[in-house]
């Protein structure tokens, strides 16, 4: 992963949880030549999604927590500590839908919600 993407407020990570994984590869490969990496974690396959020979994102199945959740693409802002980031989240009127866990091996992470109702998540990586 390039430095600036662990720059802190960087943009640094897409990632689509879709209900097939399957379909989504061969549409994005279709419609912009992306290329993929299938890792194991844990008991899940995750594909880490390549362009131009860059990590860009990944690509997971549907959470079974998800229950009617449509698909959808997420993006990461990195932070230098995703716990303090938390509690300015909170401070500025916002919310923590997902609170702060390890990703093994990659980092710490949260999902929040602005005032407005957006979600996007804060990471700190390790690697």
């Amino acid at each position: 992963m390039d430095d600036v993407f662990k720059q802190h407020g960087a943009f640094s990570w897409n990632e689509l949880m879709t209900t097939d994984v399957t379909s989504a590869k061969k549409f994005y490969t279709e419609a912009f030549g992306w290329e993929y990496k299938d890792e194991q974690m844990g008991d899940m396959t995750y594909t880490v999604v390549n362009a131009a020979g860059r990590e860009i994102g990944g690509i997971m199945a549907m959470p079974p927590d998800a229950g009617d959740h449509p698909p959808v693409w997420g993006a990461y802002v990195t932070v230098d500590d995703v716990d303090e980031t938390a509690k300015k989240v909170e401070a500025a009127g916002g919310k923590i839908h997902l609170p702060p866990q390890d990703i093994p091996g990659v980092g710490r992470f949260c999902i929040i919600q602005d005032p407005q109702g957006a979600y996007i998540s804060a990471i700190s990586y390790t690697m």
